[in-house]
């Protein structure tokens, strides 16, 4: 049986020191990824959290191999709802490729889960937020939806 993984590219017209920054640096991650900032000291083995701007951690886990402006790999659970928690860890891979005048930015979200509610929902969400990201760093603004957590979620 072949584990569940979505995985997504996308082509920005940037360059991968910025679109590295875009993914790291919690101002700007903020602006489109929901309002969320990483903490993370940002090297193997460190531990890493999206949190939002009221404290609460919507995701957590560890950097598994960092290569800037190349490659990140995280350990990923979700910390919100206890049946995706209860998934335990998934694993995400972001892998930045220059092509011409753009970055391609392939993520690849897996779980070692059958059927997981995590990867069905990440298949959802990463387009949205890797969409307004590339807004962002094209035009100078992300999508509005982007900007704050959703107020029912």
């Amino acid at each position: 049986m072949s584990k569940p993984e979505f995985v997504y590219a996308i082509y920005i017209k940037t360059t991968p020191q910025a679109l590295w920054n875009a993914l790291i640096d919690p101002e700007i991650t903020r602006q489109w990824w929901f309002g969320c900032a990483q903490q993370c000291d940002w090297r193997k083995g460190a531990d890493w959290r999206l949190v939002r701007d009221d404290g609460c951690v919507v995701d957590s886990g560890e950097v598994l191999e960092i290569d800037p402006p190349r490659r990140l790999v995280l350990s990923w659970r979700h910390e919100l709802g206890e049946e995706l928690r209860a998934e335990g860890y998934s694993r995400a891979i972001f892998d930045l490729e220059q092509v011409g005048d753009a970055v391609r930015l392939t993520i690849t979200h897996s779980s070692d889960i059958a059927d997981s509610q995590l990867i069905a929902g990440v298949s959802e969400g990463w387009p949205q937020i890797l969409s307004s990201l590339k807004s962002l760093l094209e035009t100078g603004a992300s999508f509005e939806q982007t900007r704050r957590w959703p107020a029912a979620a």
